[in-house]
């Protein structure tokens, strides 16, 4: 499938697809096993928060590509369901447009630069509102 035929909201629903993998796949490989703590620590990977956040500390750290930018920017501005906070869950559509974009493309290994960066920074403690933890 051609990520460009797709709308971004379409884009952003296979990239939390994948992204929540990712999570799920690094959390096991960490030993973290039982379920409920699989469930709480994955909270603070996949909240539209912490994706949010990562994407403007990607963005200063000049870390994404023009492209990626411009594949956030109009998976951001797309019109969705309401949620309680419609910025921040925007910014998180953005940021799961970019991941779906990579995927349909096959681009595993910018999406592992892209996961293993966004680990980094939400184990360091870089994402200054992360919620749900």
């Amino acid at each position: 499938m051609r990520a460009e035929l797709l709308n971004s909201l379409a884009l952003a629903y296979i990239g939390d697809a994948v992204f929540e993998v990712l999570v799920r796949d690094y959390l096991l490989e960490k030993g973290v096993v039982r379920v409920n703590e699989l469930q709480k620590r994955s909270v603070q990977y996949v909240s539209a928060y912490a994706q949010a956040e990562f994407v403007h500390l990607a963005m200063q750290n000049n870390f994404l590509t023009e492209r990626e930018i411009a594949i956030y920017k109009r998976g951001r501005n797309t019109k969705g369901r309401k949620a309680k906070n419609v910025i921040i869950h925007n910014q998180s559509t953005g940021f799961e447009a970019i991941i779906g974009t990579l995927h349909l493309e096959g681009n595993d290994e910018r999406i592992n630069e892209i996961f293993a960066y966004f680990v980094e920074a939400v184990d360091e403690h870089k994402l200054k509102k992360l919620r749900g933890k």
